[in-house]
């Protein structure tokens, strides 16, 4: 995979503005920040906008796996320990952990979908 001469970042061919010269192997957001191109010649270049928009929409779909996965590993270190709370601690988790993956599953269509709106 080839790598931009601006930013020395290794991308995909179709992230890099095609022509000679000085537009040779500069990806888009490099060519985009140094006036090479504009933002309608360069299709590929996420703005920050769109790159938070995307950061977003990921935290969003795997908070859930990585709250149960926290929560399992506070479990296993500090709550085995208490009394009453530790039967409550573990029936949240049982229940957080049977209703993630399903969860996950079910929102995988609009999560593409989402995905495909953000993607230029």
């Amino acid at each position: 995979m080839p790598t931009c001469r601006k930013c020395n970042q290794t991308y995909h061919q179709s992230h890099f503005v095609s022509g000679n010269g000085p537009r040779y192997l500069i990806c888009g957001r490099c060519a985009v920040e140094t006036g090479l191109v504009t933002v309608d010649e360069a299709p590929q270049f996420y703005s920050d906008e769109l790159a938070r928009a995307r950061l977003v929409l990921y935290s969003k779909r795997y908070r859930p796996l990585a709250f149960t996965s926290a929560g399992w590993i506070l479990f296993l270190t500090l709550g085995r320990g208490i009394e009453l709370w530790s039967g409550v601690f573990f029936g949240t988790l049982l229940v957080a952990t049977l209703a993630t993956p399903v969860l996950h599953f079910l929102g995988s269509a609009r999560f593409k979908a989402e995905l495909s709106r953000l993607t230029p």
